[in-house]
């Protein structure tokens, strides 16, 4: 096994692929480590490759922090390939172990079910599903999983993995070295991952798992579990963790995460966060997040002082298009147009109703979604940094009532905002 040459921080001097796959994910960023490069790269440039990454439902959303796997598959299917969309309904019972500090929560089957049929909806605004030879399907791990035997899968697959080799993983020593515990229910889902591997490579053709770095043990796992009971050369690609500029997490903000679904969070939200980025991250995100050509993106990172935030509205209604629709992107742009060049009050802004009693202005602040908890709130107002209708608030006590249909704007910073209303 060989591995492929990657890297984390945008374009460099590309590897001469033959395959458009592999020329496109180059070029564009998404190429951490791939198990045999040239092997990949041969079989991309002469056949129609099914390639799939799996997603746990823990949630009825995924967040942003999905959203380099969300657009790997685009890119497979833009190359003439095949995504296969992998719900992880049977793995989500036990939970991913991959550097996590403590065991995930356990969820029933039903919440898992939700979930799953939740997350569905976001895949359909990404790729394009259907029967052809590249259109994108969606398959359940619990439809084999569910099904296994204990005592055959044993001996059919059991037999394949090597504790000495498992226990040198990257995603369970940091859980061992930390003297936190791991449980042999945890332990067994790299098992069933390299197992799901298998079974799509069987049933699907699949020749291609991808994932984030952290999945490479995994994908390693599937890679030589098919070749020894199914005599099949399959591949791995994983991309590069993605941090911010400033050090953070792809996705997590001061409020949590930013979520894909419009249930979890409101379009102007979501608009506003990629507004947000960092100027040092506009070119990297535009790679990554967008199908805007390389020859704009470039003209658009090379921007300097005030103009590269008109490449940061390139990239938040482009993202925004993408996820939630072109309707909601521009009706983001326009509530943030209102707000800043105006000083109106955007229609689309986070709203807060409330009541006839009012609220506390720190709960208003949390609540809202501008601060995690009321002492963060508070430590916000000591900095003179919340505002209503553009006056300074500094007292935690303030009882804010809304008077008959009138709406107040309540402001952390420059670039929060959202509406107080009866």
């Amino acid at each position: 096994m060989t591995i492929g040459p990657g890297h984390a921080n945008g374009p460099r001097a590309m590897t001469e692929y033959r395959s458009d796959l592999l020329r496109l994910l180059d070029t564009r960023g998404y190429i951490h480590q791939i198990t045999d490069a040239e092997g990949l790269d041969k079989l991309a440039a002469t056949a129609i490759v099914p390639g799939y990454i799996g997603f746990d439902p823990t949630a009825p959303s995924l967040h942003v922090g999905s959203l380099v796997q969300i657009m790997l598959l685009r890119r497979m299917q833009q190359a003439g390939h095949k995504p296969i969309v992998l719900m992880g309904g049977g793995t989500g019972k036990i939970g991913d172990p991959s550097f996590k500090d403590e065991a995930r929560k356990l969820m029933t089957t039903e919440i898992i079910a939700g979930n799953v049929a939740s997350i569905k909806r976001i895949f359909e605004r990404f790729l394009t599903f259907g029967d052809g030879p590249t259109d994108a399907v969606m398959v359940d791990n619990a439809d084999w999983l569910d099904k296994l035997e204990y005592i055959p899968f044993l001996r059919e697959v059991g037999q394949h993995f090597s504790i000495n080799r498992m226990l040198s993983f990257d995603s369970v020593k940091l859980r061992l070295d930390r003297e936190q515990s791991l449980s042999f229910l945890e332990f067994n889902y790299m098992i069933l991952q390299a197992y799901d591997f298998m079974e799509l490579a069987k049933r699907r053709q699949c020749r291609l798992q991808m994932g984030g770095s952290d999945q490479w043990g995994n994908i390693v796992n599937g890679i030589e579990l098919s070749r020894r009971m199914l005599g099949t050369e399959v591949y791995g690609v994983t991309t590069p963790l993605i941090t911010t500029a400033d050090g953070g997490k792809m996705g997590k903000t001061m409020s949590g995460a930013v979520w894909l679904n419009e249930e979890s969070l409101p379009a102007y939200d979501y608009w506003q966060f990629w507004r947000n980025t960092h100027d040092k991250d506009v070119g990297r995100f535009l790679r990554l997040f967008t199908d805007l050509p390389l020859d704009e993106i470039a003209r658009l990172e090379a921007l300097e002082g005030q103009e590269i935030n008109q490449a940061k509205i390139v990239l938040a209604n482009a993202a925004t298009t993408m996820c939630r629709g072109a309707e909601a992107a521009t009706a983001a742009a326009e509530t943030a147009r209102k707000t800043f060049e105006e000083g109106q009050a955007g229609g689309d802004l986070p709203t807060l109703g409330v009541g006839e009693e009012g609220t506390n202005i720190l709960d208003a602040v949390v609540q809202i979604g501008f601060a995690a908890s009321r002492g963060e709130a508070k430590r916000k107002l000591e900095e003179g940094a919340v505002r209503l209708n553009g006056e300074v608030v500094k007292d935690p006590t303030l009882m804010v009532t809304v008077p008959g249909t009138k709406e107040i704007k309540l402001s952390l910073g420059k670039k929060k905002h959202g509406l107080l209303v009866p």
